[in-house]
């Protein structure tokens, strides 16, 4: 017996996070699509939180733990406060309707936005940045594309011009 391992305390560990993460996954797809939709909506965690039946904690521990979702949130929070700002814009510029279900409060959507502002930046930088990252790939694809045609046809045309030389030669 002393020839045979002894399985590595890491990969039991290991095999056990992997599995508690696909758990969670499980656990966890049910309300994510309900509370991004409304986190988008409302960019208040609490009520999106309220409206996909999970409690903040769990939501904020997900984000914490979740990378994929993180992107997610910052994504719906993103296009919530996109909303926030057209609707305040519309409202500044044509006024309340008379007949609004509910008050909106200009002051309070503007101090929104103020402690957002940062988040907000850099979330739209990322989202430029992969833009750019997407617009230079297809650049790239292409000029790629052409040198190949471009050294495709210097090609032809010296295998024409050797073609044409040996036939003048005979």
């Amino acid at each position: 017996m002393a020839g045979a391992e002894q399985p590595s305390p890491c990969a039991g560990a290991a095999a056990e996070t992997a599995a508690e993460i696909d758990r969670e996954d499980k656990l966890t797809k049910h309300w994510r699509p309900a509370f991004l939709i409304e986190l988008a909506a409302t960019s208040n965690v609490t009520a999106a939180a309220l409206a996909a039946g999970v409690t903040p904690s769990r939501i904020y521990k997900l984000r914490a733990t979740d990378p994929a979702f993180a992107r997610q949130w910052r994504e719906a929070l993103l296009e919530g406060y996109e909303h926030l700002e057209m609707e305040l814009l519309h409202r500044l510029r044509f006024g309340d309707p008379k007949e609004a279900e509910r008050k909106f409060d200009n002051a309070t959507a503007l101090r929104l936005l103020g402690q957002h502002r940062e988040t907000v930046a850099r979330e739209r930088a990322v989202r430029d940045q992969e833009d750019v990252t997407a617009i230079r790939k297809s650049i790239e694809a292409r000029l790629l594309k052409l040198r190949e045609q471009a050294i495709a046809q210097r090609a032809a045309e010296a295998e024409g011009a050797a073609d044409a030389g040996g036939v003048r030669g005979e």
